[in-house]
């Protein structure tokens, strides 16, 4: 049997006017809802006390162990209001079972796939007019995991406590893919063979920021990283899969090295292009194949893929002493996120059962 969780609704809930004003314009990540999902795990007892409970600060001890140590991770995944006026999460047990493989690499406990889908589907249920209806918008679900155990031991916490907020987004580039401008970041590495690359934990986006400060400084919207070896294969960017279309239509992306997050959005997309009737290799590309290919016209379009961003492309690649820049045209990048939307939506058909109805 998976976790009980017990319903303690808020005695002080948003009202309807201020919640209508936040869903005219939610941002992303600006506004939470009413409830909180939270569960604790102990060495002694395993996962109990699980609670949706009205959404509010946290009491830390300051020799809490994460704020120590870095031992958290955390997910992402939305809701979205389908025709039928029901509600529907997209592939949230592939988040679920990533979320299992997080914990296994920085030592936390493994949640049950079953209780992480679970809680999240309560808190949509207690929260469920916090769904936004305007197209392109969404709920967004953010489940993490942190060690709360107090002691300043260097050792996997015997205490962990798990939550799951949640935030009404509006798209976060636009409902148009417009390009972006990228920075090669040639100084810094997002993850190493060996790292924690391929888990989401803080530590890799906090380790990226320094990046990103560099590619705005330098006019750029992301910074994309090569391998921490030879310095000379593309990855990731701070936050999101990269795709290249080849001339022949083709679409390639770096294959999964253990140091590049298995996004659930890119393989999503994999899939969609193969329904589209793109040939799709995962392999490693080479950072002058991007530069070459942009300047010859082998390579047609750049475009990033994740969670919050769903399909953006990506215009230019610049670094020091140099840039490259994209066509302005961008069809295949807007088909596949016009498909994806569409499913996610309830637009279209959905053959993969992607759509998880909450109940």
């Amino acid at each position: 049997m998976g976790l009980q969780f017990v319903v303690e609704p808020t005695a002080t809930p948003t009202s309807a006017d201020a919640l209508a004003e936040i869903l005219a314009a939610p941002g992303f990540g600006k506004h939470f809802t009413d409830h909180m999902a939270t569960a604790t795990w102990t060495a002694d007892d395993g996962w109990h006390d699980a609670r949706i409970r009205p959404y509010g600060p946290l009491q830390l001890d300051p020799a809490t162990h994460v704020f120590h140590y870095g031992q958290t991770i955390f997910e992402g995944f939305k809701a979205y209001h389908q025709p039928d006026g029901t509600i529907a999460t997209f592939r949230p047990a592939a988040n679920g079972e990533r979320f299992v493989r997080s914990a296994a690499r920085m030592a936390l406990p493994a949640l049950p796939v079953e209780d992480f889908v679970t809680a999240a589907d309560l808190l949509i249920r207690q929260d469920a007019a916090w769904v936004p209806t305007d197209p392109e918008t969404s709920l967004y679900l953010r489940p993490f995991m942190i060690a709360t155990e107090v002691g300043l031991g260097v050792r996997p916490a015997s205490e962990v406590t798990f939550l799951v907020i949640a935030s009404p987004a509006a798209s976060y580039f636009g409902a148009v893919v417009r390009p972006v401008t990228i920075w090669l970041s040639e100084d810094y590495s997002r993850a190493a063979p060996g790292g924690t690359g391929a888990a989401k934990c803080g530590g890799n986006y906090a380790a990226s920021l320094v990046a990103q400060q560099e590619a705005i400084a330098n006019g750029c919207d992301q910074v994309v990283f090569l391998d921490a070896v030879e310095r000379r294969w593309v990855e990731e960017l701070g936050g999101m899969n990269i795709f290249f279309v080849l001339d022949d239509g083709t679409l390639v992306t770096p294959e999964l090295t253990g140091s590049i997050l298995e996004g659930v959005t890119r393989d999503t997309v994999l899939t969609i292009a193969k329904e589209l009737g793109h040939e799709v290799e995962e392999r490693r590309v080479d950072v002058d194949e991007w530069r070459k290919g942009a300047e010859t016209g082998r390579i047609t379009e750049v475009f990033a893929c994740g969670t919050a961003a769903v399909v953006t492309s990506l215009g230019s690649l610049r670094w020091r002493g140099g840039e490259v820049t994209m066509p302005a045209e961008m069809p295949v990048a807007q088909r596949v996120r016009d498909t994806l939307v569409g499913i996610q939506h309830g637009l279209l058909p959905d053959p993969h059962g992607w759509l998880h109805r909450v109940p």
